[in-house]
């Protein structure tokens, strides 16, 4: 980790009624920094982007300009800032539940409430106030003044159930790229296509479990330029990302999701969905499948084999999944899962994702959400050897894990 800027405070200068005031406070802590340490520049995470338009003054109280969302807003500013920089010191703000899937897949910004109290995970739904990642995306990759980006958020937190605010039971935040329960969204794999450049990256969404009729979008996030989607073994076509030859203006009514997911309108037909990411030349790079899911028959439990320390704080992460007798997740399972432990270790907590959930984490006992849930196992200080996590759910077949623990 390095120290590139230092940040003088977020959305700090609100007050529309003192913006003189906030202009001086302003113009102090920057001083203050340059002062402390004069070998890096400034920056402020504002999202009130119009006082930057106000006067030099008000552009001049930073080295960096940092902007909070309005990225369309970021060529209208650039015209007055010269060759100065543009952080975006908060960015993103797509909101959506893992594993939960709206039809049809269309942009929306109205923070409107579904009957289910969750937001898609297609990865479209933003707020009044920002955009789909794509448009950060776009904008960060057309222009160099436009640097970096702090996503909100990397992981969901308690508080903030945007849009269902005042809305109980929600309570937890809708915004991460990874769930509560430290579970990958489907957007994880979106910035992981962009931003990983060291390995390939092939995503499918969604699941596979609809109903006759349906014509369901089905999205691929890849580094690859190209895919090819498969139903049952029929070729449903290559899809190739299109990069539009104007640049992006940061316009969120832009459509700019071309150039980083390859999408699909697909009727559902029970089965095996499978996509081939295809490299420039048309040659297969990597596969991945869904299934559709039969009903639920059991409970898989899933662990890296990574030794804990028997320290009494080392942790065990166990990814628990609800699938069927031939193992394909079921990815509208809710089943209750029990958890049991035994030998040199305890149960610590466990958690689903869903942002309606009221369970407690410390409790043995929480629903599945969209098929899934992580426990979370924590080693002794006493002794070492073999911790056996047990789960059970009534009507499933359970299942144990082995978790190996060292001095």
């Amino acid at each position: 980790p390095a120290v590139i800027l230092w940040s003088t405070g977020n959305e700090v200068c609100r007050d529309r009624e003192n913006v003189q005031q906030g202009l001086e406070e302003a113009k102090m802590l920057t001083a203050i920094c340059h002062r402390e340490d004069p070998t890096r520049p400034v920056t402020i995470g504002m999202d009130t982007w119009t006082r930057f338009l106000l006067s030099q003054e008000w552009r001049d109280s930073f080295d960096v300009i940092g902007l909070n969302y309005h990225t369309w807003k970021y060529l209208e500013l650039k015209g007055v800032l010269g060759d100065r920089l543009i952080l975006g010191s908060e960015t993103g703000s797509t909101v959506s539940s893992r594993g939960v899937y709206h039809l049809p897949a269309v942009k929306q910004r109205d923070m409107s409430h579904s009957p289910d109290r969750q937001c898609s995970s297609y990865d479209m739904e933003s707020c009044k106030w920002s955009n789909d990642p794509d448009c950060d995306i776009a904008m960060h990759e057309d222009y160099p003044w436009a640097i970096g980006q702090f996503v909100w958020t990397g992981f969901d937190y308690l508080g903030e159930p945007t849009p269902y605010e005042g809305d109980w039971p929600n309570h937890s935040s809708m915004f991460g790229i990874v769930d509560l329960a430290s579970i990958p969204k489907d957007r994880f794999y979106l910035f992981r296509s962009v931003w990983n450049t060291t390995d390939h990256t092939l995503h499918l969404l969604p699941h596979w479990n609809w109903s006759s009729g349906d014509v369901v979008p089905v999205y691929v996030y890849t580094d690859s330029p190209s895919a090819e989607l498969f139903l049952n073994g029929k070729s449903l076509g290559v899809q190739t990302k299109r990069v539009p030859t104007v640049k992006t203006k940061g316009d969120r009514e832009e459509d700019v999701e071309s150039r980083f997911r390859l999408r699909w309108d697909v009727p559902f037909e029970a089965g095996e969905l499978m996509a081939v990411s295809l490299s420039a030349d048309g040659q297969p790079v990597d596969t991945t499948f869904v299934r559709t899911a039969g009903r639920p028959y059991g409970i898989k439990l899933e662990y890296d084999e990574r030794r804990l320390k028997a320290d009494d704080e080392d942790l065990a992460y166990v990814t628990v999944s609800i699938v069927d007798a031939l193992g394909n997740l079921c990815p509208k399972a809710d089943a209750p899962v029990t958890f049991e432990v035994s030998g040199p270790g305890s149960f610590r907590a466990c958690a689903n994702g869903d942002p309606t959930c009221l369970e407690p984490f410390q409790g043995p006992t929480m629903h599945a959400f969209s098929g899934r849930l992580p426990a979370i196992v924590r080693s002794s200080a006493d002794d070492a050897g073999k911790i056996y996590l047990h789960a059970t759910s009534p009507g499933l077949r359970d299942a144990t894990i082995t978790i190996r623990t060292r001095f």
